[in-house]
């Protein structure tokens, strides 16, 4: 009986000791290089090293803009000349 007593006291302790770790997780910043560590060079005919905010932006091929159109009827698809037959 006293076994269950002390698992039911640590439940909530632990419950909190979590939540305080998981509280950190949100922090918000500006990232910066650790210590003794410096930004990758700028890349080759560029005027100005990027900093850390502009390293994290996708490039527009890395990301592409997604269309979500959606077809509101079927459509016949053109003539594809690459789509060959097995041989």
């Amino acid at each position: 009986m006293r076994s269950r007593k002390i698992i039911g006291g640590f439940a909530p302790l632990a419950m909190l000791t979590m939540l305080a770790g998981l509280s950190a997780c949100g922090q918000k910043g500006d990232l910066e290089p650790a210590a003794g560590q410096s930004l990758p060079v700028a890349p080759l005919g560029a005027d100005v090293q990027p900093d850390a905010r502009d390293l994290l932006e996708p490039e527009t091929q890395a990301a592409p803009e997604r269309s979500v159109e959606l077809r509101k009827r079927s459509e016949d698809r053109e003539d594809d000349p690459f789509d060959l037959p097995p041989e």
